[in-house]
């Protein structure tokens, strides 16, 4: 057996890459490393007890060389008695239209055509041809954009896609291993010239970066795809703890709000802390380039710097993070409706937000609602009707119990620590007059009592929802 075989197949087994009954897709463009993964697992088809499929994309953007791709791929599929399911696509017209990095809507189409492919033949995991020097050039030019982990643990040997998998068994051995196996094997491949332009980032690394680190050591991609595995695994390891810990530490009050203490947080290993963030980025926005934006990262990491006062710091597609009290709340900055003043209705409840008020004759309310709540009650011919509900207005005071002078409603949310965004929101309630006679759900003004006396004819009850 070939020493590529051997290593091949010890990397399928170490990262149970296939399964015996898998039906596989396997990617071919008709080049070196993809006809040696062809020809591979057509070689160990009845060993690994597997089904092969052939998938072929022709981007349309070489002429006459990329038909004959085509041509070649499907009859060297019908030569070794495998299905090949190839395409045509456009990608210069597609380029004209919307613009932007020919590779990337090179991918987009290819891994679409695969897509259908596999929900078609019902495939259970799309093998791809890249290999130990892929490893190499994807870890270095991540290194060059990415500050994160997740941008250098480099190509994964498998990931999720769809409801399948793709893999890539090849991860273990090298471009010259690959080359001289499908020597040893006689078979023939394609080239491509565009391999050999420095347009494109890759291009370049493998050209003018990877021969130097090669000469330095020619063992470095064997290296590298090692330093990836190890990654992986700890990352992974640590992930576990972090998610364990993030289902004690937030507090999901609502749909994609979470609060946090912050306390809580700091005291946790830095290194959890930053996979904290990650995960709470990936349920506020499931979109893999925030979630590994570093940037965002240690912006919302310093906001956990300290406990003192309040803060708060935009953050992308119209979220906010509030800082206050010594806990952190990550929510959608919703610029809640002004509330508009509402007359208040006697003798049933009215609601306002989060709260209910209930305002009424004492003689029209039964023991048991009395039981529920603590009303406060009061004497009617005291206060000017009707009543009514508003939020906080420049220079608000009240009038309370014990107190010579009216206090600012502004200091009562200070002194109940009640969360600035809710501040300018909060319900009020005045009179005829707008003299104010609650902040609903704090404090009441001195005209009412907790003690129901024989002058009171009126009882004020609030509930939360």
């Amino acid at each position: 057996m070939h020493l590529l075989e051997h290593q091949v197949l010890a990397y399928i087994k170490q990262h149970q890459l296939i399964a015996s009954g898998d039906k596989l897709l396997i990617a071919c463009s008709g080049g070196v490393d993809s006809m040696a993964l062809l020809s591979f697992f057509c070689k160990f088809q009845n060993y690994l007890q597997i089904e092969l499929v052939v998938a072929h994309v022709d981007h349309m953007l070489r002429g006459e060389a990329s038909a004959e791709d085509r041509n070649f791929v499907e009859q060297t599929c019908a030569k070794w008695n495998i299905p090949v399911f190839s395409s045509a696509i456009p990608i210069a017209e597609y380029l004209e239209r919307e613009g932007g990095n020919s590779q990337a809507i090179c991918r987009r189409e290819r891994y679409h055509f695969f897509e259908k492919v596999m929900l078609e033949q019902k495939i259970d995991k799309l093998v791809t041809a890249h290999h130990a020097d892929d490893q190499l050039e994807s870890m270095l030019m991540a290194m060059t954009k990415a500050s994160s982990l997740n941008g250098l643990k480099g190509i994964m040997p498998k990931r999720p896609f769809l409801n399948y998998f793709v893999i890539r068994p090849f991860l273990a051995v090298t471009k010259s291993e690959i080359g001289e196996y499908l020597h040893t094997e006689g078979q023939t491949y394609r080239e491509d010239a565009s391999n050999e332009k420095d347009t494109y980032t890759r291009n370049r690394f493998r050209h003018h970066v990877v021969p130097l680190l090669k000469k330095e050591n020619p063992s470095i991609s064997q290296h590298v795809v090692q330093l990836a595995d190890q990654l992986a695994e700890d990352d992974r390891y640590l992930m576990q703890l972090a998610e364990t810990r993030f289902s004690t530490l937030f507090e999901e009050m609502r749909g994609n709000c979470y609060k946090v203490v912050i306390s809580d947080f700091q005291s946790e290993p830095l290194a959890l802390q930053r996979r904290l963030i990650l995960i709470l980025l990936n349920y506020l926005y499931n979109d893999s380039k925030m979630i590994q934006s570093y940037a965002l990262c240690t912006m919302i990491l310093k906001l956990f710097d300290t406990a003192v006062g309040s803060s708060s710091a935009d953050l992308p597609k119209g979220y906010i993070a509030r800082q206050q009290y010594g806990e952190i709340i990550f929510e959608k900055d919703h610029q809640m409706h002004q509330m508009m003043k509402q007359t208040l209705m006697l003798n049933e409840w009215n609601w306002f937000g989060e709260l209910r008020v209930y305002v009424g004759e004492l003689a029209q309310c039964e023991d048991s609602l009395l039981a529920e709540h603590e009303p406060y009650y009061f004497t009617a011919s005291t206060v000017q009707f009707p009543l009514s509900v508003r939020v906080r207005e420049d220079g608000d005071r009240i009038a309370l119990s014990g107190m010579q002078q009216k206090k600012k409603v502004a200091r009562i949310f200070i002194d109940e620590k009640i969360p600035l965004v809710k501040r300018a929101h909060w319900p009020l309630l005045v009179d005829a007059n707008n003299e104010l006679l609650a902040v609903m759900a704090i404090r009441v003004n001195n005209q009412f009592s907790d003690a129901r006396l024989a002058a009171h004819d009126s009882v004020l009850l609030i509930a939360h929802i």
